[in-house]
């Protein structure tokens, strides 16, 4: 039997088109873009906030904690790497102050070109910043949402907690797992 071990999924590479994007001012942070990781084929997008630490403070590759409790439900879920693609609203990661409405107002034409291009078949928010970005409504939270699918820009959409709120409140883990399940269950129906 295999047991679950969290892994660096494979990152997309920005479009060169993308690269030297400076619309949102984030870049003036020096975090680096990252477009998304995982199957950029894949039937399910998963919508993050911000791409999370990526690298350790030497610069080797790491599997951050919000990664980890992510993987850990997809796993139980049943669900493998290569049906998952992960990708952010905002695709660089703030450090510290930033104009959030209109930096994620923004950010958000890059994920709207990735959800055209890609096509994914189903979609899983993360978040509250995640849901009320995709949702395109500053009231809506993840606690109303979850357990039940939404048509939301055209696509089935589901949303559970952010893994690092997970990670923050272990109480919320079965939740985020039950999410994750129904997301695996869907896919299992429409394939």
């Amino acid at each position: 039997m295999n047991s679950f071990c969290p892994e660096i999924w494979p990152e997309e590479p920005t479009p060169k088109s993308q690269i030297d994007c400076q619309e949102c001012g984030l870049y003036c942070q020096g975090s680096r873009m990252v477009w998304g990781e995982g199957n950029s084929n894949a039937p399910i997008m998963i919508v993050l906030d911000n791409p999370g630490a990526r690298e350790g403070r030497e610069g080797s590759p790491m599997v951050c904690g919000t990664r980890q409790t992510l993987q850990k439900a997809v796993y139980e879920a049943g669900l493998h790497q290569d049906q998952l693609y992960v990708t952010y609203i905002l695709k660089r990661r703030p450090l510290r102050k930033y104009e959030k409405e209109r930096t994620r107002t923004i950010c958000m034409q890059h994920l709207e070109e990735q959800l055209i291009k890609q096509k994914p078949a189903l979609i899983l928010c993360l978040g509250n910043v995640a849901v009320q970005s995709f949702f395109g409504n500053p009231e809506v939270e993840v606690k109303g949402l979850r357990g039940t699918w939404h048509e939301v820009r055209g696509y089935q959409t589901a949303v559970a907690y952010h893994p690092l709120a997970v990670r923050r409140r272990p109480n919320l883990y079965p939740l985020l797992a039950e999410d994750v399940a129904l997301v695996a269950n869907k896919l299992h129906e429409i394939q």
